[in-house]
């Protein structure tokens, strides 16, 4: 497989993350932007990334980019999205991938018209753990999915300015860490939950705090979903089958889950991949994505379609809330 050039827009966190994930791979991202420049400086000296853009915009014009990862704000994402494909370059997005299911129809109509991979950067999909866990699942051992219960709470201060609770930014629980609970959901869900149900508590500033959410698809197998911004809970998430039920504890980068059989009360353990290593099997996939002859193919590999069911559900979800960023105003 040949070898793609990477650019990163943005230098947070996530950013980090991937570079370091590159360097697993023994080589480096090809190029950094970001809205401040003397952060990119700094951010390519550090991880030794041969180019740096005066302005963001330079990146979606340079010829020698095969692929964009994009991580900064969820307000932002669809601007850099659409100019990405617009240049024919492959994109990765952090999550969430955009605001809405129109923003990312949108970009999917143009990912399809450049023929290009677009794909949201959700770990879940690539973990090897979840990969196991399918296999063993469709080998029918633990028989027919039944219930599945999610939860995700973190502590943030009352910090109204921060993006957790900022709506200028697309705060709020759903987008934030809603997206990965909802993502678990589809990648064990048979089919995609069309029966949605939830209570909502907002911060002072309007975004979402805190909710519960019911869900359930045509086959009747059922979920539910607790989250907060402002209640610490465990990242669990567990999986009841006829047979046996699946427990992951820090779910959205999981490399560890027990599975208890009903009958016996016996528990196995199964370990894959490395929690650390997150970016690099997220990078992995996409490359073998981009890699197949057929972009159609490569989007399928990247889970698109999921991606679009999940985006879904978060917008219906925030139009029964009311509840609209300042770009959809």
């Amino acid at each position: 497989m040949r070898e793609y050039r990477w650019a990163s827009i943005g230098c947070g966190v996530i950013a980090e993350q991937l570079a370091e994930g590159m360097e697993r791979k023994n080589t480096t991202l090809y190029a950094i932007a970001n809205r401040t420049y003397e952060k990119a400086v700094a951010f390519a000296q550090k991880h030794h990334i041969p180019k740096v853009y005066q302005k963001i915009e330079d990146v979606f014009t340079d010829e020698n980019v095969d692929v964009i990862y994009i991580s900064t704000p969820h307000n932002t994402h669809i601007k850099y999205v659409i100019e990405a494909l617009k240049h024919g370059k492959h994109v990765l997005c952090e999550k969430s991938i955009t605001l809405n299911s129109e923003e990312l129809m949108q970009a999917v109509e143009l990912a399809n018209e450049h023929h290009v991979v677009f794909a949201e950067a959700m770990t879940i999909y690539h973990m090897p753990l979840y990969k196991e866990l399918k296999r063993i699942i469709e080998s029918g051992t633990l028989g027919e999915l039944r219930f599945i219960q999610m939860n995700f709470g973190s502590y943030k201060e009352y910090d109204m300015t921060n993006r957790f609770f900022n709506r200028n930014l697309a705060g709020g629980a759903l987008l934030d860490i809603g997206v990965y609970a909802l993502s678990f959901i589809r990648w064990f869900m048979t089919e995609t939950p069309n029966h949605i149900l939830s209570q909502v508590k907002f911060a002072p500033t309007g975004v979402d705090e805190q909710a519960g959410i019911l869900l359930m698809n045509d086959k009747q197998e059922m979920a539910t979903v607790s989250l907060s911004l402002h209640a610490k809970q465990p990242k669990r998430g567990m999986v009841a089958f006829d047979k046996a039920y699946i427990e992951i504890y820090e779910y959205p980068r999981g490399d560890e889950a027990v599975i208890t059989y009903t009958e016996t009360s016996q528990k196995e353990v199964i370990r894959e991949g490395d929690t650390s290593l997150a970016l690099l099997y997220e990078v992995n996939d996409m490359e073998q994505a981009i890699s197949e002859q057929d972009f159609k193919i490569g989007q399928d590999k990247m889970h698109l379609d999921y991606t679009i069911d999940v985006m879904n559900i978060m917008t219906k979800l925030r139009k029964d809330w009311n509840l609209k960023y300042s770009e959809e105003e």
